[in-house]
């Protein structure tokens, strides 16, 4: 009988972080690993407008047949109109199953559109940034893009990478709130970027899975739109996981921002081609709740609302956390839900084993898994493992 010859499989150190956290039964244990928003209760909540909408989608929905290759068309549509109001472009989509189906698709698009073209990617970054974009055969380079002793962005790097690139290549931009470091380019660099690339005539691929947890919504969104400005293609690849809490739904989608429409009608059409290739059609129930959402302008509201609530709670904590430590200072100044301690593995084994804290073994924290009241002995416990903050 033939036998399977597959190598062992290699555990994600994530997962293997939740099952170790949920077997400690220390009762003071703080998990500041999982990349999930927490209240300050400490739980992942289903947000009032999505819970109205879903209430709402229950009573109003006649059939569970199937959208098409390219999904919610009227989703993708709407999500766009908030991403991209009023853009010059012609922006037009798929919806995918999250925000890594949106990056497994322009991935394939940018791939099939220049088979000998390469992505540029910053490190450190996401991490199935690279297993993702690498797995649909496409050649990738990378740059520093943080120092994670100083806690600075190498902006200088980066126009390097995109000096050495050559036109036709991509280059894999975080939109706001950056995973896992926490740091952004100031608006005056991004404008620099994009006048770069744009000149370079490099193609932007832009992950926003964070948008209105940063600074406010249009304001984490502003670099997305000024790189569309500027660029004649950009491909976005956007999530609802974070924004609307829906990480369970898997509810994204994909854009080709063109200056050309005809290049953004191929591409919604290439969007459906490769979907059906991998997973065929996306599922529905998020994209349509997000649909009510934003078409609802009370139910929008709410939604902002809610949104403004998780970015002050996660920017209070964050202010906190500087407050109580001078080592923790650059926190401050940081956005989003992470932050990159410039800590050994020694001292995230000793967080972990010892003081029973949680942290991903790059010494990244989701600022939003912290209580006001852990932020004290999450410090205590910093100084005892031996962490002295940044270079100078």
């Amino acid at each position: 009988m033939a036998q399977f010859s597959l190598p062992e499989p290699q555990p994600d150190p994530l997962l293997q972080l939740i099952a170790q956290y949920r077997a400690d039964t220390r009762s003071d244990k703080i998990d500041l690993g999982v990349g999930v928003y927490r209240d300050k209760h400490g739980n992942t909540p289903v947000m009032e407008a999505v819970k109205t909408a879903e209430s709402n989608l229950h009573g109003q929905q006649q059939s569970k047949s199937y959208l098409g290759l390219t999904g919610d068309l009227e989703f993708v549509e709407t999500l766009g109109n908030l991403i991209l109001p009023n853009s010059s472009a012609t922006v037009l989509g798929a919806q995918t199953p999250g925000g890594s189906g949106a990056l497994r698709l322009a991935a394939e698009l940018y791939h099939t559109a220049h088979p000998n073209g390469t992505l540029w990617v910053g490190l450190p970054t996401w991490p199935n940034h690279l297993p993702l974009t690498e797995s649909t055969g496409l050649k990738t380079a990378t740059y520093a893009y943080f120092d994670q002793a100083t806690q600075r962005v190498q902006f200088d790097s980066m126009l390097q990478a995109v000096q050495s690139a050559k036109a036709g290549d991509a280059i894999l931009l975080h939109g706001c709130c950056h995973n896992p470091t926490g740091a952004d380019l100031s608006l005056d660099q991004w404008l620099t970027l994009a006048t770069t690339i744009a000149n370079r005539n490099i193609i932007p691929i832009i992950d926003i899975a964070y948008h209105g947890l940063g600074k406010g919504l249009d304001q984490d969104l502003a670099a997305t739109r000024l790189i569309v400005e500027s660029c004649e293609q950009t491909l976005i690849a956007a999530s609802c996981s974070k924004n609307f809490g829906m990480y369970r739904d898997r509810t994204g989608a994909v854009y080709m921002a063109a200056h050309d429409s005809k290049t953004a009608q191929r591409a919604q059409a290439m969007f459906g081609l490769i979907a059906r290739k991998i997973y065929s059609m996306p599922p529905d129930h998020g994209a349509a709740v997000v649909r009510l959402v934003l078409q609802d302008s009370v139910l929008k509201n709410l939604w902002l609302d809610e949104l403004s609530t998780m970015v002050q709670r996660v920017n209070s904590l964050r202010a906190e956390m500087a407050n109580q430590s001078p080592h923790l200072n650059f926190v401050a100044t940081q956005f989003g839900m992470f932050s990159l301690l410039p800590l050994t593995p020694a001292q995230v084994d000793a967080l972990i084993n010892t003081h029973s804290i949680y942290l991903a073994g790059d010494g990244r924290i989701n600022v939003a898994g912290c209580q006001p009241e852990q932020i004290s002995r999450f410090v205590d416990a910093l100084n005892e493992v031996g962490y002295q903050g940044t270079e100078k």
